[in-house]
């Protein structure tokens, strides 16, 4: 069998500073042994990422779907209240992002990530002993602080560990966890609801959902790798494959636990971190008012509480079948990321559209319009896999990802506090600003395809086209961002 030694055979071993690199670089595979080893990787990452993806969303709608378990009305709530419930849960989330960033890279992200998972869960339990809007407020806080580790933290994982082209439909694949968690949760919730206990059904709903969680944190202890390098499931050779796989990415796979305040700087005056937090801070405006406010939306027009929780459920089902459509033409359709998060956010503005212009007598129609809101969601993996794809540098990467979860938090905090309790149930403010967020989330993606084309344009007349392989790759040694490599071109 043909070995691929093209990379191994031109690279100048006095170039490489690092004899891991060196030794890494020097690997002879063939196609065989790297399919055998993606297979592996496929095997114990994605189905662990998916899972956490899945507890990490039903933790987070569990508030919304309380509501139909007469939360608000055991708490006491007034006014404003649970929208400051809803939103104070990305002030934890902002408030942790930027040390979750410099914990990723100084230690083991795998650990990290798994007591972040565990200590979620025990914050989420606290939540049945909550009585007053205090308590609850302080709780939701901390869940926030707890999260804010994991997306960024597999956004990472995946960068080390997959090839730029692989990275989008792997990072879909992971974000199915969300699509079925959309479905599995409002069906828990019914079912729940439906318990004749004496312990309050909102309660018995944190509590199973906190202990599923910790005992999944401490499942990921374990298992989830900090590295291909440190890869349980790996023999030896098969490591060494698994990071020659992943050196082309010119993405800084091998500068684990180094900190460069350089690379930050350039994160924080790089356009396309801008970019990408305008789509962010826009996009997510609506995806922090209707993680609150579906149920009760839904409840608003017409249907029982229980059959609220029920009809929750189906629009999951849209998102599974847009994470599928997006996994294939993230692979096969070349310069398609960004169209593809344009399409399913399109969807959502359809949606926002009918919810607006239908009559109130018409709660099945007004209905769709919340179904088409499903795959609007799906954008976000896609975001982040750009920032994988198109970020070159750990110590960037880590910033960009943390800049980006600024923003998201930003939207999210933003977006409950526009459902007025004085407009309930239509939320007309509510309805405006999450159809401006979308709009305006559009906007800033067509300035980023924009920005990435010329860019790749500018340098394939500066420097000639992007065919240098032996250039990047020792480029990528010597751990340089995407603005410092003439060879790095933006994936679209």
């Amino acid at each position: 069998m043909e070995k691929n030694t093209a990379i191994s055979d031109t690279v100048p071993a006095g170039n490489l500073i690092d004899p891991q690199v060196a030794q890494v670089l020097h690997t002879e595979t063939t196609p065989e042994e790297e399919k055998r080893v993606l297979r592996k990787i496929d095997l114990h990452i994605i189905p662990v990422m998916g899972l956490c993806y899945m507890l990490q969303y039903m933790d987070k709608v569990t508030l919304g779907y309380t509501t139909q378990l007469n939360l608000i009305t055991d708490l006491n709530l007034q006014g404003s209240e649970y929208s400051w419930c809803s939103s104070v849960f990305y002030f934890g989330y902002l408030f942790w992002s930027w040390p979750s960033s410099y914990i990723s890279v100084r230690f083991p992200i795998g650990k990290y990530l798994g007591l972040s998972v565990a200590l979620w869960g025990v914050v989420l339990t606290t939540h049945a002993a909550c009585t007053n809007f205090g308590g609850l407020l302080t709780a939701r806080f901390f869940l926030g602080v707890t999260e804010a580790a994991v997306a960024p933290g597999f956004s990472l994982i995946t960068g080390m560990f997959y090839k730029t082209r692989e990275q989008p439909s792997r990072m879909a694949l992971s974000f199915l966890g969300n699509a079925v968690a959309n479905v599995v949760s409002g069906l828990i919730a019914y079912g729940i609801g439906t318990i004749d206990s004496h312990i309050a059904a909102w309660k018995l709903l944190f509590i199973i959902l906190g202990v599923v969680t910790i005992a999944y944190g401490v499942f990921l202890v374990f298992v989830l790798p900090d590295s291909p390098s440190k890869a349980w499931f790996l023999t030896s050779a098969e490591k060494k494959i698994a990071l020659h796989r992943t050196v082309e990415n010119r993405t800084g796979v091998m500068d684990e636990g180094e900190f460069k305040v350089g690379q930050m700087l350039e994160a924080l005056t790089d356009p396309q971190a801008w970019l990408l937090v305008g789509y962010s801070v826009c996009q997510n405006i609506p995806n922090g008012g209707f993680s609150s406010f579906s149920s009760i939306i839904i409840n608003g027009f017409g249907f029982s509480q229980l059959n609220s929780l029920l009809l929750s459920a189906p629009g999951g089902l849209l998102q599974i079948g847009a994470i599928g459509c997006i996994c294939w033409a993230n692979t096969y359709v070349k310069k398609s990321r960004i169209i593809t998060m344009i399409v399913v956010i399109l969807f959502a503005l359809v949606g926002v559209i009918l919810m607006n212009a239908l009559p109130d007598s018409n709660r099945w129609g007004r209905w769709v319009g919340i179904f088409l809101l499903g795959p609007f969601a799906t954008s976000i993996p896609i975001s982040l896999s750009l920032i994988t794809s198109n970020v070159g540098g750990f110590t960037k990467k880590a910033t960009v990802s943390a800049m980006l979860f600024v923003a998201y938090c930003t939207g999210n905090i933003i977006g409950p506090q526009l459902f007025l309790d004085k407009e309930a149930p239509k939320y007309t403010t509510g309805l405006k600003g999450v159809l401006a967020g979308f709009a305006l989330a559009i906007f800033f993606l067509v300035l980023l395809y924009i920005y990435y084309e010329w860019e790749n344009r500018r340098r394939d007349r500066k420097h000639g086209a992007d065919n240098h392989a032996t250039d990047y790759i020792t480029e990528d040694s010597l751990n340089l961002t995407d603005r410092q490599m003439p060879s790095f071109r933006y994936t679209l």
